[in-house]
């Protein structure tokens, strides 16, 4: 009776306290698709506060207390996000004409279509709906962020993260948007265009801002077969590998000029990629993670990971529901902040601790992670998937770097453009001539896959497994270590 005792008032730490309502809230969010549970929005915030409060002194009970807590407002806030989708139902599959703001560049998709996602949609009768909405037509030469666009289309249901889509619509554009940041994202882009051959060119944008359209087919199917189309896509995968091979670099020397360039390069990349979902949610993690770093503390990468998607879920649960890139990214992101730390503090090879192996690492340890769920959502899987991440994607931090010293000697137009533009020519043109021939190796990309859902739980337990023996052998390997270095002070007393 009181071992059992014992155990609900056994003390539990902060950090688990905040995962456990942080995952807790998630789940609450997938429930609320299927559960009707309504709050009043001051109720709600007396329970997050609440929770807060009692996190203050954890104990076992208490974890039950604030997982509940979380439970309950995850169910509410799904529910009334799918009451807001309810807004759409009486529209699709109906004719509609209205204006809506470009929340991207356009780029040519199917059927040489112009499509883009916009915001502050309203149609002529000045109904506004809520949420994602995909736009796909002809009419208007080129569409930017920030314009204001005309549209007449069939409305239907969307896919992914959106709500709803508009295909073959009649567009035109009403009003150029004019902000500085569009205007310099375009000029980067036409800069970098001008000092860098095609298809290298087309390929640094795939990079830099996940600019995919100019792509040639060949090198779009090249990529896929040996599972790299994640570096040629607007990721936040691609941020976290910059941002941890300059943590690497640099903090040795000065931990303030790691923590400014981090913050300049995020800054710098929101403002090239125009602020992407993934973008966003990578800049949550890294944001988060320099300043606990920057203070001396350290924030549990769970609970890191945990904190941005509960965020973005929280912001468009939709994301949770049925935003296949959303699932990627976070699962790459355990990769990178969860499993390749631990591998790498278990397997002492020298070149994991250079930045090209440290970069290699963690582009597997991702690729590992994100592998059984594209076998059950694609039924695809590249078998040389692996040793392409070893091969190519540790060049990504220097092609990126690379790539953004060429575009914006491009913008300048300065003297020195050709001898700056190099290094990008060479390492852009040397991944290129990479994935071309890996993607030639017979059998090295298989379809028709798909696993069942049962069979990619199961693999992502046996990971899950996997993670715990490491992270309980890297303790006991650092008590170890530190019961050594006791032995030997006294010795030496």
């Amino acid at each position: 009776m009181q071992a059992a005792y014992s155990i609900w008032i056994k003390p539990v730490k902060k950090t688990t306290m905040a995962g456990a309502l942080l995952l807790a809230i998630l789940i609450g969010i997938g429930v609320g698709n299927k559960v009707a549970l309504h709050i009043n929005l001051l109720i709600q915030v007396i329970i997050f506060l609440s929770a807060l409060i009692v996190m203050r002194s954890g104990s076992f009970y208490k974890l039950i207390l604030i997982a509940l807590a979380g439970l309950i407002l995850g169910i509410s806030r799904g529910a009334d996000y799918h009451k807001i989708l309810n807004e759409y139902e009486v529209y699709y599959h109906q004719k509609i004409t209205g204006q809506a703001v470009a929340a991207e560049d356009a780029a040519y998709g199917r059927n040489g279509q112009l499509s883009f996602a916009v915001r502050d949609f309203k149609t002529d009768k000045g109904i506004g709906l809520r949420g994602k909405i995909m736009i796909s037509g002809y009419g208007a030469n080129a569409v930017y962020e920030g314009d204001r666009v005309h549209f007449s289309g069939k409305f239907y249901p969307g896919y992914g993260a959106y709500q709803g889509r508009i295909s073959y619509a009649e567009l035109s554009v009403r009003k150029r948007g004019n902000s500085t940041v569009s205007n310099f994202r375009r000029s980067f882009a036409a800069g970098l265009q001008s000092v860098l051959p095609e298809p290298s060119a087309s390929f640094a944008m795939g990079i830099l801002i996940g600019q995919r359209s100019a792509l040639p087919e060949e090198v779009k199917k090249a990529l896929l077969m040996i599972g790299l189309t994640h570096i040629i896509a607007v990721s936040g995968y691609n941020l976290t590998i910059i941002l941890n091979a300059t943590n690497s670099l640099l903090r040795q020397q000065s931990k303030r000029l790691a923590t400014l360039l981090a913050v300049s390069l995020i800054a710098t990349f929101l403002m090239l990629t125009g602020s992407s979902a993934s973008i966003v949610r990578a800049a949550i993690i890294s944001l988060l993670s320099i300043f606990a770093t920057y203070h001396g503390r350290k924030i549990k990468p769970l609970v890191l990971i945990s904190l941005a998607a509960s965020i973005t879920a929280w912001a468009n649960p939709v994301y949770l529901w049925s935003d296949a890139s959303w699932h990627l990214s976070f699962l790459a992101f355990a990769g990178i902040l969860i499993l390749a730390p631990l591998i790498k503090s278990r397997v002492k090879i020298a070149v994991s601790n250079t930045l090209i192996g440290a970069v290699a690492l963690e582009s597997i340890c991702a690729e590992i992670m994100t592998m059984p769920y594209l076998a059950h959502s694609f039924g695809q899987i590249s078998l040389i998937g692996l040793a392409a991440n070893l091969l190519i994607a540790s060049m990504v931090p220097a092609a990126m770097l690379a790539s953004l010293v060429a575009g914006i000697v491009g913008i300048f137009n300065i003297g020195l453009t050709s001898f700056l533009a190099w290094p990008a020519v060479i390492i852009l043109g040397a991944m290129l001539s990479l994935s071309n021939i890996l993607a030639q190796i017979p059998g090295v990309f298989v379809e028709n896959i798909k696993i069942s859902l049962v069979t990619m739980i199961a693999c992502y337990i046996f990971t899950g497994i996997f993670i715990g023996l490491l992270h309980n052998k890297t303790k006991d390997s650092k008590h170890v270590n530190i019961t050594d270095t006791e032995q030997n002070n006294l010795a030496r007393a």
